[in-house]
């Protein structure tokens, strides 16, 4: 089995439902905003992946990268429900919608700006919200952490293969995309997930490292148990996975 493959078949289908809103944790509600605002690279990311499709990529990676595109979709849903539930701020949607379009109009290659839109900023989004989040929010984000350690994985697989490798004006952009999200906390504050440099800091070493030993906590990041949940919070999900 090719590591595409062995990569294809650790994944684990799940469906976004609609949940009920819950509280936020204090201090983290307008970064949440933003965040959530994010998820209008979602479907941006997945036609990067189509479009990389559609040029020279290793004919293995081919059906792992089509299921990719169909998590972007499942993902966009998701987090639009629980932007539905907690209400959207018209400002960080606009300006959302800004970065995106940058990332979009990047001339640096598809599968570069998939890689580099997950590995340094989704990566760093979806702990924040499992840490400062609700409890619907903390499950989404579990279930879409799942899936983007798969994407990035094969992503990264992908670059190497083709011998690509992210511009200096791509990290900027990744760069403005981390600030201009966590620009409404403190830089530094008691509560290290209310810190903006510990958010800026994580995908910085994310972008040059691979890896941010400081988010280790995710790994124990308190999660909802099913008790605590309405029913409407439960994702569904299926035990296969041949897409």
């Amino acid at each position: 089995m090719n590591p595409y493959d062995k990569l294809l078949h650790r994944k684990r289908k799940w469906t976004p439902v609609k949940p009920t809103k819950g509280k936020l944790m204090e201090g983290s509600e307008e970064a949440i905003y933003r965040a959530l605002a994010i998820r209008h690279m979602e479907l941006p990311v997945g036609s990067f992946i189509t479009e990389t499709l559609s040029k020279e990529v290793p004919d293995t990676a081919r059906v792992l990268l089509e299921s990719n595109v169909k998590d972007e979709e499942r993902h966009d849903l998701a987090l639009g429900y629980v932007a539905d539930v907690h209400g959207l701020d018209k400002k960080a949607e606009k300006e959302a919608k800004l970065l995106r379009d940058a990332w979009i109009a990047h001339p640096d290659h598809t599968i570069l700006k998939a890689l580099v839109a997950e590995r340094a900023v989704f990566f760093v989004i979806l702990p924040f919200n499992r840490f400062c989040g609700d409890a619907a929010l903390r499950t989404v984000s579990a279930d879409i952490s799942r899936d983007e350690q798969i994407h990035v994985a094969c992503n990264s697989l992908v670059c190497a293969d083709m011998g690509l490798r992210p511009s200096s004006s791509l990290d900027k952009l990744r760069k403005a995309t981390i600030n201009w999200i966590f620009e409404p906390l403190a830089d530094i504050a008691p509560n290290k997930y209310l810190s903006r440099k510990f958010w800026t800091d994580s995908s910085d070493r994310l972008m040059y490292e691979g890896k941010a030993p400081q988010l280790a906590d995710t790994k124990r990041a308190r999660m909802p148990a099913f008790f605590e949940h309405a029913n409407t919070n439960l994702p569904k999900y299926l035990s296969l996975i041949h897409i």
